[in-house]
């Protein structure tokens, strides 16, 4: 298969380390602001149809992100080798392709490539595509990966989960494919971090702040999150995305890239021997989920579980683009909640200490629904 990338978006990335199989929309206004995007949503427009407002990251987003990449360096380092050799492990063969979740999977994706031709001595290839809650993945996408690498274990790879919302898509999404084309494709979504414990391979279930989820494009190759809106997209279509050339002064995704990957060399006798105590691969329990539905309960008339955002990452990313009406915490004093206290007095958004709390934090959306 001839593989043609025209009209595909650019990222600031470096073509070797990712290709993102999507559109690109560069060119069309398609923005809102986050009151106007809630409102839409109240009216039953989903979230992929738009995008929020990228501005460049203030000075206290920035501080918090450098925090956050001088306290956990050392610790995702060793989560990507862990994650990279689990993989590598339960594939069973030396021919992966890593297709990484746009956009929070991608920086995972590119490193965890690193690791693997560094010190597995293998050259993976790497996707990076879309995934959308409700909608399901590209199928497009990974046809076109199948395509390209017909007998390859293809590894879906994410940033960390939730509630397992996300691993639910997929889960869905693989079983039609393989289904309908018979694509010889597996749902055990590889991630950093698996708090909600619904993936089956991860480097570690704490709940703690993964650097990048401190920034949005700027830290993801400058790509914006995905979208799908048959205004702008045919049938046959990849979900599409935009290339932000106006934030690359401020863009730190190599930045990023090359301190986590610097790191390896330090880590790899740790890295050797975290990586034996694991199964090939866990079990998911979804204990996460179990309190999400719990607290949905408790906040909503209608217990809408997408209104509750649990975990480090996606309360953070809560603060970041969307509206809550108040952050759960288990422990203010906690070192990894220091920018959401940080992000909740800027925005005034009330905090509530919940001892015994199953996650770090839980981000509640606003909604007429809430009680």
């Amino acid at each position: 298969m001839v593989f043609n990338t025209d009209g595909l978006v650019k990222s600031s990335y470096p073509s070797e380390d990712i290709t993102f199989l999507l559109k690109d929309l560069s060119n069309v206004q398609i923005e809102s602001s986050v009151e106007s995007r809630e409102q839409l949503f109240q009216r039953g427009s989903h979230y992929s149809e738009s995008l929020p407002i990228e501005n460049r990251p203030t000075s206290e987003y920035t501080e918090l992100y450098q925090q956050a990449l001088h306290d956990s360096a050392d610790h995702i380092a060793q989560l990507v080798g862990v994650l990279s050799r689990r993989v590598r492990k339960f594939a069973g063969t030396d021919d992966v392709v890593i297709v990484s979740l746009a956009r929070a999977g991608s920086p995972i994706g590119i490193l965890m490539k690193r690791y693997a031709e560094k010190y597995l001595k293998l050259k993976w290839p790497h996707f990076s595509i879309s995934i959308l809650r409700g909608r399901g993945i590209d199928e497009q996408a990974v046809r076109t990966i199948r395509e390209l690498h017909p007998k390859s274990h293809i590894q879906f790879v994410d940033g960390w989960t939730g509630k397992g919302a996300i691993q639910n898509e997929l889960t869905k999404s693989i079983q039609k494919l393989n289904a309908t084309y018979n694509l010889n494709l597996n749902d055990d979504l590889a991630v950093l971090t698996d708090p909600g414990e619904c993936a089956t391979l991860f480097g570690t279930r704490e709940d703690f702040l993964i650097p990048n989820a401190c920034l949005n494009s700027t830290v993801s190759g400058l790509v914006s999150r995905t979208v799908l809106n048959n205004a702008f997209q045919a049938a046959d279509d990849y979900h599409g995305a935009k290339y932000y050339a106006n934030l690359e002064e401020v863009d730190v995704s190599n930045e990023f890239i090359a301190n986590i990957s610097s790191r390896f060399q330090e880590q790899e006798l740790t890295i050797k021997e975290l990586s034996k105590e694991f199964p090939i691969k866990n079990e998911r329990t979804w204990r996460g989920m179990q309190e999400v539905e719990a607290i949905a309960h408790k906040f909503y008339r209608n217990a809408d579980i997408s209104k509750v955002k649990p975990s480090v990452g996606e309360t953070t990313r809560v603060l970041l683009r969307r509206k809550p009406f108040k952050i759960l915490l288990s422990d203010d004093k906690h070192p990894s909640l220091r920018h959401i206290l940080l992000l909740c007095k800027e925005k005034n958004i009330p905090t509530e200490i919940v001892p015994g709390l199953f996650y770090l934090a839980i981000g509640l959306i606003e909604s007429e629904d809430r009680l």
